[in-house]
C-alpha cells in the first residue's frame, strides 16, 4: 500500500524539514521518502489545503469500558473515536469489570486491539479490583504489555500502598498515574466549591482535595525516587507544586484535560450534566491560570479523560448523573480554540512527544525509514461537530454544535489510513 501526502506542512521539531511544505511517501506502513514533487503514480494521493502532518498523537488516559461495560464503549468503538480525534495511541484505564488488574485482562485488551488502526495500550491497576486495599500483580501485567499503572478514576488514598507501588514500579522503570483527589474531603461534592455552587445549591468540592494529594504524592515520589504522573490537574496551586518538584529534580510530570481549559464553573448555571466531571470545572480565574501553565510549558501533555456515559447515566437530575464526558474526537479542536497562541511545536510536544518520553514509548518521527504514525490536521479550518463526527457509542459531550477552530483530517498508522468524513 502506498500513500502520497502532497504539499503538507511538517510539524516535528526534531525534523530538518520542520515547518516546511513537503511531500511524504508512505510505502507498506513506513515513511519511504520526504521531498519535493515526489512522483508515485500508483499511490493513494492526499492533497488538502492547509494540511499539517504531526507525529502520531498519544492520549494517556481514556476509558474504553471493555470488558464489562460494553454498552458504553468497546475497544473497537473507542479506537474509532480515537482515530477520528487524530490519535494513533491511547492508554485505557483499568476501571472495567473485571478490572485490568492481572495479566489475563491485559492480554485480553492487547488481543482485541491487535488488528485495530489505533494502538490501544492498557494501564494496569495498582490495586486489586481498583479497591485500594492490596497491590495487584504489576510485574506480570508489565510483562504482558501494561504501559503504566493507575487505579484510574479511583485515586489511591493510602500513602502506604502508594509507597509500595512506587517502589515496586522502580524494578522495571514504570510510571504510576494518579488523579489527585482526597475523597475524604466532601466526598459527595458535585462541582467546584465556590460562589457558583452556593448559587446553584449544589454541594461543592474544594481545590484543597486535589492539592493535598499532589503535595503528599510529590513527597512520596521524593522518598522513593520513583516516577509519578498526575492527570486531570485543575488547580493552579497543584501546577506550582509540580513545577517546584521538577525544578528539584523529581520524576514528576502532569497532564490536563481539554475541558478544564475550555469551561469553568460558570458554565454550569443551567445544570448541564455533560459538564459534570471529576476533578470538577474550576473558576474562570483558575481556567485562565491553567491556560497560562500550558503556554509556559509547565504542563507536559494533554489527556482527554474520555469517559463515555450512556443516555440513562446523564439525562437525569444533576445530583444523580454520572461524572465524565467523551473527549477523543474533540480534543484537538478544543485545545486549539482555548489556547490559539500555542505554536506548532508546543502542540506536537503536548500531544505526542512528551507522552512518548514519559511512558518510554518508541519515538514517532517524521523521518525516512520510520514506521508511519502520523496525525493529519488543518489548524485554520472551522469545525462544528455534528452527531456524524462522533464514533464513540455515547454522546455525553457539550461540544455538539459548538463552533471550534481546527479540524482533524485523519491518521496514518502503519498500513492503516483513516480519513474523517467532510
Amino acid at each position: 500500500m502506498k500513500i502520497l501526502l502532497q504539499e503538507v506542512v511538517l510539524n516535528d521539531p526534531r525534523s530538518p524539514h520542520n515547518g516546511s511544505k513537503k511531500d511524504i511517501l508512505i510505502v507498506d506502513g513506513h515513511i519511504s521518502r520526504i521531498g519535493d514533487a515526489i512522483e508515485a503514480p500508483d499511490a493513494r494521493i492526499i492533497n488538502e489545503p492547509g494540511l499539517v502532518a504531526s507525529p502520531g498523537w498519544v492520549d494517556p488516559f481514556a476509558h474504553f469500558n471493555d470488558p464489562g461495560f460494553e454498552h458504553k464503549e468497546t475497544i473497537e468503538s473507542g479506537a474509532a473515536a480515537a482515530a477520528a480525534g487524530g490519535f494513533t495511541t491511547v492508554f485505557v484505564i483499568p476501571n472495567t469489570k473485571p478490572a485490568i488488574d492481572n495479566k489475563s485482562t491485559v492480554e485480553y485488551v492487547m488481543a482485541k486491539a491487535s488488528r485495530l488502526p489505533v494502538q490501544v495500550l492498557p494501564i494496569g491497576a495498582v490495586t486489586r479490583n481498583t479497591e485500594g486495599k492490596e497491590l495487584a500483580e504489576m510485574y506480570d501485567m508489565r510483562a504482558s504489555g501494561a504501559v503504566a499503572f493507575s487505579d484510574g478514576i479511583k485515586p489511591i488514598q493510602s500513602s502506604g500502598l502508594l509507597v509500595k507501588a512506587l517502589l515496586y514500579v522502580k524494578t522495571f522503570d514504570g510510571v504510576v498515574i494518579q488523579i489527585p483527589d482526597d475523597t475524604s474531603i466532601t466526598p459527595h461534592g458535585l462541582m467546584h466549591e465556590g460562589i457558583i455552587s452556593t448559587r446553584l445549591g449544589l454541594p461543592g468540592k474544594p481545590m484543597i482535595a486535589e492539592e493535598l494529594i499532589v503535595a503528599r504524592d510529590i513527597k512520596l515520589a521524593r522518598y522513593t525516587d520513583s516516577q509519578i504522573h498526575f492527570t486531570g490537574i485543575s488547580s493552579p496551586k497543584s501546577i506550582e507544586y509540580i513545577r517546584r518538584a521538577k525544578e528539584g529534580g523529581l520524576k514528576v510530570t502532569c497532564s490536563v484535560a481539554p475541558y478544564h481549559l475550555f469551561f469553568c464553573d460558570e458554565d454550569l448555571m443551567d445544570y448541564d450534566t455533560n459538564l459534570k466531571v471529576n476533578p470538577p470545572l474550576r473558576t474562570r480565574a483558575d481556567m485562565m491560570a491553567l491556560r497560562e501553565a500550558v503556554k509556559n510549558g509547565w504542563v507536559d501533555c494533554i489527556a482527554t479523560h474520555h469517559q463515555p456515559q450512556d443516555f440513562d447515566a446523564k439525562v437525569l437530575e444533576f445530583e444523580y448523573a454520572k461524572f465524565g464526558m467523551t473527549g477523543l474526537e474533540t480534543c484537538f479542536s478544543v485545545l486549539h480554540t482555548a489556547i490559539p497562541e500555542l505554536d506548532a511545536g508546543q502542540l506536537t510536544s503536548l500531544l505526542s512527544i512528551n507522552a512518548r518520553r514519559i511512558f518510554k514509548l518508541p519515538e514517532a518521527k517524521l523521518e525516512e525509514g520510520q514506521q508511519a504514525a502520523i496525525s493529519l490536521y488543518q489548524p485554520d479550518v472551522q469545525k462544528v461537530f455534528a452527531q456524524k463526527d462522533f464514533h464513540s457509542k455515547c454522546s455525553n459531550t457539550p461540544f455538539t454544535g459548538q463552533p471550534l477552530k481546527g479540524n482533524v483530517f485523519g491518521i496514518i498508522s502503519g498500513q492503516h489510513l483513516i480519513i474523517n468524513q467532510a
